[in-house]
């Protein structure tokens, strides 16, 4: 992997009119949402089934900038995705010129976690409405994470036929866990402490960089359908919901496929040079 890595921070001041109106046609709202509860659960499902989740900046050592104009220009103008740190930078700043009191805060991902205390390397968004604060998150992986009200154990069930809660963790803070078709699994773990840009700056930079970590070993695309997902990760297909019937994934081998099914499936538009460039191809 080759090339510089550019970053910075969100300030959170917001989008411009015209910036506004391109994200919502992104996603496919019509209209801008009221900053209540029904404005946010739509905001937030319209953006997880519109915006993938993805990582192929990071593969190909291009980095991960932060900066409010190259994320609107990537994830809306070019019509890419990104991973949390992208995703809910550029949501913080929709919630904000919306009119939404919402903050970052920090987690830990324990889904897929090998063993020890995993670092902070995801972010999520508390917003206040009405003196209750709810987690709003766009940006993790292709399940569709609906907002959960800061209290613990209130099950939330999903389209997918999920189940979602919180509950208190004694070490960690507060835990999201996930049940689908068998036990409660532990997805990331957060505190509401304060998050500065700094703090966003260091993870972010961690997380896109640091050898071994999973966005640097594993390439991921994955977008949150009505009652399923579409993800495709490493070279593993798979796409469930809208009506169609859960299958087990398979294996795409052909680089020619990939970029096609990227295209198709998530809008995704790599040339073939990337697609070839990919771990999963040079290193095969």
């Amino acid at each position: 992997m080759a090339g510089a890595v550019q970053m910075s921070v969100i300030s959170g001041d917001g989008l411009t009119e015209a910036q506004l109106a391109g994200y919502l046609d992104r996603i496919g709202l019509a209209t801008p949402p009221a900053p209540d509860l029904a404005g946010l659960s739509a905001l937030v499902e319209a953006h997880r089934a519109s915006i993938p989740f993805e990582n192929y900046d990071v593969l190909l050592g291009r980095g991960v900038s932060l900066d409010r104009e190259r994320l609107f220009d990537k994830l809306v103008t070019r019509r890419r995705g990104g991973y949390c740190f992208e995703q809910n930078g550029l949501f913080g700043d929709v919630l904000a010129t919306l009119g939404f009191d919402a903050r970052a805060l920090l987690g830990r991902v324990w889904l897929m976690n090998e063993g020890g205390t995993p670092p902070r390397t995801h972010t999520l968004l508390v917003v206040t409405i009405d003196g209750v604060e709810w987690t709003a998150d766009v940006g993790f992986g292709g399940s569709y994470v609906p907002p959960l009200r800061l209290v613990a154990d209130e099950v939330v069930e999903t389209a997918d036929g999920a189940r979602h809660r919180l509950r208190h963790d004694a070490a960690h803070g507060w835990m999201l866990e996930r049940q689908g078709s068998g036990e409660w699994q532990p997805q990331y773990s957060f505190t509401t402490d304060p998050v500065f840009p700094a703090d966003l700056e260091l993870s972010n930079h961690y997380t896109g960089t640091a050898p071994g970590t999973r966005f640097l070993v594993m390439d991921f695309a994955g977008l949150a359908l009505q009652g399923g997902s579409v993800m495709l990760v490493r070279r593993q297909y798979s796409r469930h919901g809208d009506g169609e019937e859960a299958a087990a994934g398979r294996e795409v081998t052909d680089p020619a496929e990939y970029r096609a099914i990227l295209s198709d499936q998530f809008g995704i538009g790599l040339s073939a040079e990337e697609v070839a460039a990919l771990p999963i191809f040079t290193d095969s």
